[in-house]
């Protein structure tokens, strides 16, 4: 993963508070999920940084958490010794966003505003995004925006962007259970790269579950290309 995308990538999804551990950065995700309440490589570590950092979760009442790159064969082998454990194995893609701006949008169904209007936060919320990771957009700085996504007159998909350098990040896509498999999310995908460019961004990027295959071939189909890979590594010491 090069430095653009990989700046976008955290920058456009931050935790609340950041603590560092040596070698590790360590996320305060105040319950917004793994992305935020992890801890990452941010320059050289030893075994002892990782024992440091899971002390910051403890203080801050999280499970002790990292995330790991899969070519970081290093971490991963130093973590599994500690009893972590791998979790939700994600991918992250990319694309021209000219690759995704050659065709025109139907009328009125995608549309980009800021603050979110209350039946996006109903939607993400519908699909798991809850407020508190609702507040990570919040606190996320401009350039960003909130898409809303309609079919046969109804909105029905909601979607977070927000830029940093020439690489927009696309987070939160969500299309509610009924209004699925009509074409919508590709519209609101295609919508994200039309605001990115007029925010003067040249790349669109993602990150999406393995587990999602659905979103992964949707994906794939549009031209994304796999940049990194990740997974979580977590230790959940009562289960």
């Amino acid at each position: 993963m090069d430095r653009d995308l990989a700046n976008a990538f955290e920058s456009t999804w931050p935790a609340a508070e950041y603590a560092r551990a040596g070698g590790f950065l360590v996320g305060r995700g105040l319950g917004a999920g793994g992305r935020v309440s992890s801890a990452r490589v941010d320059g050289d570590w030893v075994g002892d940084d990782i024992d440091r950092a899971a002390q910051i979760h403890a203080g801050w009442g999280q499970v002790p958490m990292f995330r790991a790159l899969d070519q970081d064969q290093d971490l991963i082998a130093a973590l599994e010794q500690r009893g972590y454990r791998r979790e939700t194995p994600t991918a992250i893609l990319d694309i021209a966003a000219a690759d995704l701006t050659d065709c025109t949008i139907p009328p009125v169904t995608t549309f980009c505003v800021w603050p979110p209007m209350a039946i996006q936060r109903d939607i993400w919320a519908a699909g798991n995004i809850t407020r508190a990771r609702q507040a990570v957009m919040d606190r996320v700085p401009a350039p960003k925006t909130a898409i809303l996504g309609r079919v046969e007159d109804r909105a029905a998909a909601a979607a977070f962007v927000a830029i940093q350098g020439p690489v927009a990040m696309l987070h939160g896509i969500e299309v509610l259970d009924r209004w699925r498999r009509r074409g919508l999310a590709r519209w609101v995908v295609r919508q994200a790269a039309f605001w990115a460019q007029e925010q003067g961004a040249s790349r669109l990027g993602l990150a999406v579950s393995r587990a999602n295959t659905g979103a992964r071939a949707l994906y794939d189909a549009m031209g994304f290309r796999e940049a990194a890979g990740y997974g979580y590594y977590a230790r959940r010491d009562k289960d």
